[in-house]
């Protein structure tokens, strides 16, 4: 719904391309700039990739994000103009966002602890392929699978790795997760799973000290990893806007049909 919210006080972030820090720069001239701290939104300037990073800055201040696309890949961005931009965020659409939490021991027992926006991913760290068990809240579903790796994806993310892995895009709203293989090899014709948000997925690894497996989550890796759990994170809600007519629910709404 249109949020009531008057955001006067606006920090901006941009990355480092030319693009940005030029819109950056404009931006500031017209509607000066606060530190993160103090403002009442956050503008990014840039691509998915700063976006992604502004949200895990951000994870915990309960702080509204705002994107403008000067940057790459724009999926999760507003497009870029200088004009009405508090009125353009009074008029915004909310978007609640919950992360991943992955909880990944390795081989020495070190526990890694990381949040994600996008996924969880285990991939193979050497040649051969990855021989994985999977569980789910606490039930064995596939005693063997070998492949290149699996992921859990958010809502968010199943628009970005895990489309390319052949997995489905799930409605923002839509209280699921994306459990897809990359490149499996048995069961050959396994394309993955959908699960309720409220699923505890464990992934045991089989064979770690011969099919060494990373897990990722987003861009925190670990390594050697022989267990990894990931529920997603009801305690934090990352709060994205998006102009009307321009929501992620429509942006993924658009990317099923092609265009």
């Amino acid at each position: 719904m249109t949020s009531p919210e008057q955001y006067d006080r606006i920090a901006f972030v941009a990355s480092a391309s030319a693009e940005a820090q030029e819109a950056l720069d404009r931006l500031v001239e017209l509607y000066g700039n606060h530190d993160p701290s103090n403002a009442d939104v956050v503008v990014a300037l840039g691509g998915d990739g700063l976006m992604l990073q502004t949200l895990h800055q951000q994870m915990h201040s309960g702080k509204p994000i705002y994107g403008m696309h000067r940057g790459t890949v724009g999926f999760l961005m507003n497009e870029f103009s200088t004009h009405d931009l508090h009125e353009r965020l009074a008029a915004a659409r909310e978007t609640l966002i919950n992360p991943l939490l992955m909880r990944a021991t390795d081989i020495h027992g070190v526990v890694h602890l990381h949040h994600a926006i996008n996924e969880v991913a285990l991939f193979r760290q050497t040649h051969q392929a990855a021989r994985l068990r999977i569980l789910i809240d606490e039930h064995e579903r596939m005693p063997e699978l070998i492949a290149d790796g699996i992921l859990v994806a958010t809502p968010a993310g199943s628009t970005a790795y895990n489309l390319s892995a052949q997995g489905p895009i799930l409605p923002i709203n839509a209280a699921l997760l994306a459990l897809t293989p990359i490149s499996p090899f048995r069961p050959r014709r396994w394309r993955g799973a959908l699960l309720p948000n409220t699923a505890f997925v464990v992934i045991e690894v089989l064979e770690g000290d011969k099919r060494p497996v990373a897990a990722v989550a987003d861009h925190d890796e670990a390594r050697d990893v022989r267990r990894v759990e990931v529920l997603s994170d009801k305690t934090i809600s990352m709060r994205m806007l998006f102009d009307p007519g321009h929501s992620l629910d429509e942006r993924i709404l658009r990317e099923q049909f092609g265009y």
